[in-house]
């Protein structure tokens, strides 16, 4: 963990268990909807053990995914209003789902409104092509998105 955590006192919710993701059409690629249900269960939080299920930053109702469109919304609710990790977590969704899905599909990363205190520059920096690729040549922010997308054995 990090010293001098902006929330040192997460509040850790139970995972769900995991009910079958419909699709939009009858022949919808079933690859899409098993990683857009990894997303809730595989990423883990930049500053906590925790998942980002486990402290209800992303949950099954704030996915939206449109197979018809090749269309994917994630929408994401920080922990608190300031964090200074929302852009991370982000970029760890889109990361996330750039491994797992095919080409053919944009992806949307949201902050939900509301939530963060720079909600809208949170955003145009999440669905910006340029930014996303310069964060991607970093070689400490890769080595952070790796870490939180790891697979954890617990």
């Amino acid at each position: 963990m990090v010293s001098g955590l902006i929330n040192a006192n997460p509040v850790v919710y139970e995972k769900k268990e995991r009910r079958e993701r419909p699709t939009s059409i009858p022949d919808a690629d079933e690859y899409s909807a098993e990683a857009i249900d990894q997303l809730e269960v595989d990423i883990k939080d930049p500053e906590h053990p925790y998942s980002l299920e486990e402290l209800k930053v992303i949950s099954e109702d704030a996915i939206e995914v449109d197979d018809r469109r090749s269309y994917v919304r994630v929408t994401f609710t920080p922990t608190v209003e300031h964090c200074s990790m929302a852009t991370v977590i982000g970029l760890c969704l889109r990361v996330k789902l750039m491994r797992s899905l095919p080409s053919r599909y944009k992806v949307d990363i949201r902050v939900a409104p509301g939530t963060h205190a720079t909600e809208a520059a949170v955003n145009k920096q999440l669905n910006d092509k340029e930014r996303i690729a310069a964060a991607l040549e970093n070689p400490n922010l890769v080595e952070m998105v790796d870490e939180c997308l790891a697979p954890s054995y617990a």
